[in-house]
């Protein structure tokens, strides 16, 4: 009678089934009719499960005997730690050039093909290229609106060629003009209305241009307090009666977590934060992933702390789906709305799933 093997042992192997990017560096497998060992997402041909032993590194392999394989070279960087490499060195060329560098020059320095390299950097930080550099450009027209002696200075010190190119796109990089930016955002009009639902009181906000503020909790004074708390200087007062439509489309999103959605947002946050928030939409419903793991899609592996803040930071609540990051050992922590229904979500999601 052969013994029953381990959930971690049985978790493992589901990842070689799957020959899972995310597990690599985790774990090796080896072989023991071969006597070598491969990384989880090896594309070789699969041993038959009576025959493969799991080890915590390749140094542990190597110790019981097993040698490396020569096609998947589990002793070595894994293609998906390659991959994050490329586009964090990408990230930083862009973020230090002067001007925005060309997309044959980011896949040069990559070793890639266009197609290729801006595929791979979609996929890792859930911006382009562009995308990028403009999101980089906003957050450093933002400091220098708040530095700077003058507008003009601020504009040519975040990368533009020209003002004027500037301001044809300031109210897509900042939401609103230069003169209210540095007023602290006064002006802005926000507003916002308060419903119940199973996971207690919703409050919704939105500026003309989409949401900006999805916030769960108990109590409807602390929620007001917390939209005037973000937006300090900006005019908030109860939605029009035309606003319940929208504050019925999000309370069903609250009550159905899966559900797709094209309501517009505007979320505003640093360049580092709209990568976060846009790595968190790209999670399906249904999927969690580690801190740890966010931190590498957005080509940023040592960030884990940082992005974690960014988590806490989301404005929107369920619709940029926070909830679905969980800690390293699965379990649910650092939920600004409070860990049951973070919990409440993930369940919902799984049912819907199912």
């Amino acid at each position: 009678m052969h013994p029953q093997p381990s959930s971690a042992d049985q978790s493992r192997w589901d990842a070689v089934l799957r020959r899972s990017p995310s597990a690599d560096g985790r774990f090796v497998y080896a072989v023991k009719t071969t006597g070598v060992y491969c990384r989880p997402s090896c594309p070789s041909r699969r041993a038959h499960r009576r025959n493969v032993a799991f080890f915590d590194s390749p140094a542990a392999a190597q110790t019981a005997g097993f040698r490396a394989c020569k096609r998947c070279k589990p002793d070595g960087q894994s293609p998906l730690a390659e991959t994050y490499a490329a586009v964090a060195a990408a990230c930083r060329q862009i973020e230090r050039a002067e001007a925005a560098p060309s997309l044959a020059d980011l896949a040069a320095q990559a070793g890639l093909s266009r197609h290729h390299f801006h595929r791979l950097f979609k996929a890792t930080t859930g911006l382009t290229p562009r995308a990028y550099g403009a999101a980089h450009r906003a957050q450093q027209i933002r400091n220098g609106l708040q530095k700077s002696a003058t507008v003009t200075g601020a504009i040519y010190n975040a990368g533009y060629s020209s003002g004027s190119r500037f301001y044809e796109s300031a109210a897509t990089v900042l939401g609103m003009t230069p003169k209210s930016y540095r007023a602290g955002g006064a002006g802005m009009a926000i507003h916002f209305a308060i419903a119940e639902s199973s996971l207690g009181k919703v409050l919704v906000a939105a500026t003309d241009k989409g949401l900006c503020a999805l916030f769960l909790g108990n109590s409807a004074t602390a929620l007001r307090r917390d939209l005037r708390a973000r937006f300090p200087k900006a005019t908030i007062a109860a939605g029009p009666a035309a606003f319940a439509k929208t504050v019925r489309q999000v309370a069903a999103i609250v009550e159905r977590p899966n559900r797709a959605t094209t309501l517009p947002l505007d979320v505003r946050g640093t360049a580092f934060q709209q990568r976060v928030w846009e790595a968190l939409r790209q999670i399906p419903a249904g999927e969690t992933v580690s801190y740890a793991e966010l931190a590498r899609r957005i080509g940023a592996p040592k960030a884990v702390r940082a992005v974690g803040t960014a988590c806490g930071a989301n404005p929107v609540s369920v619709i940029i789906p926070c909830h679905r990051v969980v800690s390293t050992d699965g379990k649910l922590t650092g939920y600004r709305w409070g860990v049951e229904r973070k919990r409440e979500l993930l369940t919902r999601e799984a049912i819907a799933k199912k």
